[in-house]
């Protein structure tokens, strides 16, 4: 049996809109601003067997393959409070995209079951203080970011607990 890695799947937000949403998280003390770049999740922190890893790309690229590029649109804030404490910037554009490709991704050998219904979203703040929460909600209520959607990106958990890209797969590519 191999060692188990940590792998997630997501969108990642290009700049210059992502250093934005880092500053965000650093000014109201967020301990995950430097260790996650923004994004919208496709698959959540999922162990699997490292071995298993080439499987795992070539369903990646079939998923991505299987889908065309879109345009993404984020607008202003949300939050799931009080059910969790995260505050996000929401996807206003692109959301169904979203969740065809995440039900894609999370099927074959990624198929899982999750916490939490699926809702496309780039989190901005979690498990700080109310009034942390409350400074990112108002302070990025009137955020707006219109960007195409070309890729997604298989990240892996490293030991520090830094997220980082390990493979990218084009949209739409045969």
């Amino acid at each position: 049996m191999t060692e188990p890695v940590t792998l997630g799947v997501a969108i990642a937000i290009p700049e210059p809109h992502a250093t934005v949403l880092t500053g965000w998280r650093r000014r109201i003390g967020d301990p995950q601003a430097d260790l996650i770049w923004p994004h919208v999740t496709l698959l959540p922190p999922t162990p699997v067997e490292a071995i298993r890893l080439g499987i795992i790309e070539e369903h990646l690229a079939a998923a991505a393959a299987s889908r065309p590029p879109f345009v993404m649109h984020l607008l202003g804030t949300g939050t799931f409070r009080p059910v969790s404490p995260v505050v996000f910037i929401q996807v206003a554009r692109g959301l169904a995209d979203c969740e065809v490709l995440e039900k894609t991704v999370r099927s074959g050998p990624l198929q899982r079951r999750l916490d939490f219904s699926y809702h496309p979203h780039v989190t901005v703040a979690q498990d700080v203080p109310d009034v942390a929460l409350d400074l990112a909600y108002d302070g990025l209520s009137g955020f707006v970011a219109r960007f195409a959607v070309e890729r997604f990106t298989l990240f892996e958990r490293h030991p520090d607990g830094k997220w980082l890209p390990r493979t990218e797969f084009a949209l739409g590519a045969p």
